[in-house]
């Protein structure tokens, strides 16, 4: 299944190269929109798509986040420097779930006394964890502070069986492949289909819908995925945005959901 964003950085809605940023000078940015957050999140209200996630890139998205949410509430998830003091205010303000990712490391290490108070403040059923990493010799290493510090954490089905205690799914960015549209990371779907015991959202280098139906195909529907740079929507052209729609409809048909709920059952 399909899933929607809306990446802000600097209070706009953008497209970045995953992998530049965290370093200002090398940041490389694929697409800047000139319509808020919030047009995207009615569009995805008007076409029943949930769990999608809003992501803030830094300082400066907090009052566009806020908006989009409003605009969709209940729809749309939300993360970016979010830790157990502020989750509950994000909930309050629309959104479905909150995303967390560097607030559970300290130093590199997985705090497990930070991830019970997240898990106790904020409940297992409205908490996604982010799991965004990049390959290292043969394993995929969970990434923090803007995906650019190592922590000692893997992407393994025993990662996965443990945390999948404290959280309601997982959201994986494939970082070295991410805003690049070069084809998404089959082998780490693959390793989430098959690891996880919680749903998954995949993201990074989808360029086609061929990706969608491959990802699709390759986990048995255990997987859904983002779809950033390549849709028109965000300027780009290897995926028509109605398409995705349509394929999240189809999936729905064929399982025999109701289409107005186009999130993995």
């Amino acid at each position: 299944m399909f899933r929607p964003c809306i990446d802000l950085h600097e209070g706009q809605v953008k497209q970045i190269v995953g992998g530049t940023l965290g370093a200002p000078g090398d940041l490389r940015t694929n697409f800047v929109s000139d319509r808020p957050a919030t047009w995207y999140a009615d569009l995805y209200r008007r076409d029943a798509l949930k769990g999608g996630h809003v992501i803030m890139l830094g300082p400066g998205n907090e009052e566009p986040a806020r908006q989009a949410l409003a605009a969709y509430p209940g729809g749309l998830q939300i993360g970016g420097g979010l830790t157990a003091d502020n989750a509950g205010a994000w909930l309050d303000a629309g959104a479905s779930h909150v995303i967390v990712t560097s607030w559970i490391f300290q130093e590199g290490q997985l705090a497990l006394d930070r991830l019970e108070e997240l898990f106790h403040r904020v409940g297992k059923d409205r908490l996604v964890l982010d799991l965004s990493c990049r390959k290292r010799a043969d394993a995929y290493w969970v990434m923090a502070d803007r995906w650019q510090t190592f922590t000692d954490l893997t992407v393994s089905t025993t990662t996965l069986e443990q945390l999948a205690e404290y959280c309601a799914e997982f959201l994986v960015h494939a970082v070295d492949v991410e805003g690049l549209c070069r084809g998404v990371d089959l082998d780490l779907v693959k390793l989430l289909a098959r690891g996880s015991p919680l749903p998954s959202t995949y993201a990074g280098g989808a360029r086609s819908m061929d990706d969608l139906i491959a990802v699709t195909e390759e986990s048995r529907g255990r997987v859904d995925l983002t779809i950033g740079s390549a849709l028109d929507i965000f300027g780009g052209s290897g995926v028509r945005y109605a398409d995705a729609v349509a394929f999240n409809r189809h999936q729905c048909s064929a399982r025999g959901l109701d289409s107005r709920d186009q999130t993995r059952q």
